[in-house]
């Protein structure tokens, strides 16, 4: 399909396109002033984004007690192996400085008397170093903050409603900007010399997640096809206490519940952590996970306990937890929170250096589908927004210090996209749940390879199916157990840690 065949939008020269609306997303665009920014975004206002739904904060060493060598100690820890020790080190150095940043642009953040901030203490950190907003809605007060301070910043400009679904590309594989569609099918061919995608996870993919549906990896997919690198995709982290209501997405409720000292019960009326990990309710992330699953397949109903811990403070210090229990008719300051685990945040993504910057000429990526390796096999809590801006900042100052070529597009090809109807997206999310979970093995990912290459023969090559297909291989490939990527038929650690990288051409 050549470029003059539908509606085309040519940025100006060395403007960029930033494909996607969250934090990183607005953080980034924010920082190129006085550069020109095109803000590409399906979404007509923040509430399918990612990043409002974070619930725990932002996580720094703000304290005089704390250090960033601390905070990236920990950060490595919690990576299971996997965690570029440089890497973590710029976040963590970087981070209070960033955080500072948002105070200064009008982010509320929760402090005491004194005026400092409050900071509390969430799973696997050694020191309470998250600062939240109005006890869990960080994300959501962080991003009405950003869209505000876009919408009114003269270098930003929105094209808003249209969903990407290619990369456009020039003669030589470089990035010349994306090719979107509207919600009545007509496309726009949008030529920009930078492309930074910030699209978010890929909660979207599984049938129980914490994510936007609309979280498919998309940039993934879009990425992969025109031989992208993609780095660690077979770590997805669940977060143990999604609220089983049966909703989708499922509520969250945010570790900072057992930071503040509730605890996990099952339907004997147990505490059952302490059976599985010597930090009980505070170990990371994965083993709490795997712990709530063992009971849910064991029959044994997990639960959040918050009676004793939060008790008649629970609406103030946690609102949004506690509407969400209330709308489902549990009280919870009085009454156990039904939890299950959900798919919560990738690890993996894009491969990019400390600048955002791809192996192609002219594509960033930034936020949760890039892949620096902060973040290892498993992600430290409260990282994710510190790693938006932290990494959404550096990316800024590069493109702002650097000269670009002009990417001329050349020919481009459409998505299928919208084949993707209800079933077979609620297909390809039970599948994925079921076969690249909590606990894999090689059956179940083969199984899930041919189910994924049938829907393909299908419906096409849509993004959200590319995506699968590189998580489900990258994790078949690897043949142990590490952080958040859990195989029955390898429960064991290597001794050499490694990551993964992968494109598409060595599975197709």
């Amino acid at each position: 399909m050549a470029l003059g065949d539908l509606e085309t939008k040519r940025l100006p020269a060395g403007a960029v396109l930033v494909v996607g609306a969250g934090l990183a997303g607005l953080y980034l665009a924010l920082k190129l002033a006085p550069r020109q920014v095109y803000v590409l975004t399906s979404r007509r206002s923040s509430v399918g984004s990612a990043s409002a739904w974070a619930q725990g904060g932002i996580a720094a060493a703000l304290s005089p007690e704390d250090s960033a060598e601390s905070h990236a100690a920990d950060t490595i820890a919690a990576g299971d192996g996997l965690v570029d020790p440089d890497i973590a080190r710029i976040l963590a150095t970087e981070g209070p400085g960033r955080v500072r940043d948002l105070a200064d642009m009008g982010v509320p953040f929760d402090r005491n008397e004194q005026g400092e901030l409050y900071l509390s203490l969430e799973a696997a950190h050694s020191l309470p170093r998250v600062a939240r907003v109005k006890g869990d809605t960080a994300g959501r007060e962080i991003i009405e903050v950003m869209v505000r301070r876009s919408q009114a910043a003269d270098h930003i400009t929105g094209i808003i409603g249209w969903r990407a679904e290619s990369l456009l590309q020039d003669r030589n594989g470089g990035i010349a900007g994306a090719l979107a569609r509207n919600d009545d099918g007509s496309m726009l061919g949008i030529e920009a010399d930078i492309t930074v995608m910030a699209t978010g996870g890929v909660g979207g993919l599984f049938a129980v997640t914490t994510n936007p549906r609309t979280a498919r990896g998309d940039a993934l997919g879009m990425a992969a096809v025109v031989g992208a690198k993609m780095r660690d995709m077979e770590f997805v982290q669940f977060h143990p206490t999604a609220i089983d209501i049966g909703r989708d997405p499922a509520p969250l409720a945010t570790e900072a519940l057992r930071g503040e000292g509730a605890v996990l019960t099952n339907s004997d009326g147990v505490r059952f952590m302490p059976r599985y990990h010597a930090q009980g309710e505070l170990a990371p992330r994965d083993d709490v996970a795997r712990a709530i699953f063992a009971e849910i397949e064991a029959g044994r109903q997990p639960f959040l306990d918050c009676r004793t811990a939060i008790g008649s403070h629970f609406k103030d210090e946690f609102p949004t937890v506690y509407e969400s229990c209330m709308s489902a008719g549990i009280d919870p300051s009085k009454q156990l929170i039904p939890i299950a685990p959900a798919v919560h945040y990738h690890m993996g993504g894009i491969a990019t250096d400390s600048f955002g910057q791809s192996n192609l000429e002219g594509l960033l990526a930034v936020g949760e589908c890039s892949s620096t390796g902060v973040h290892g096999a498993n992600r430290l809590a409260s990282n994710s927004l510190l790693e938006a801006t932290v990494f959404g900042g550096r990316a800024a100052d590069y493109i702002n210090g650097r000269d670009w070529n002009d990417m001329k597009a050349g020919t481009i090809r459409t998505q299928p996209w919208l084949s993707m109807g209800k079933e077979v997206s609620q297909s390809l999310r039970t599948a994925m749940t079921t076969q690249c979970g909590v606990r894999r093995n090689a059956a179940k990912l083969n199984q899930l390879l041919a189910h994924i290459d049938n829907l393909i023969d299908r419906v096409g090559r849509a993004n959200p199916l590319i995506a699968s297909k590189m998580i489900a291989a990258s994790a078949l490939a690897r043949q142990e157990s590490r952080g958040g990527h859990f195989r029955d038929d390898f429960s064991k650690m290597k001794k050499d840690a490694s990551s993964s990288y992968i494109t598409l051409d060595m599975v197709d």
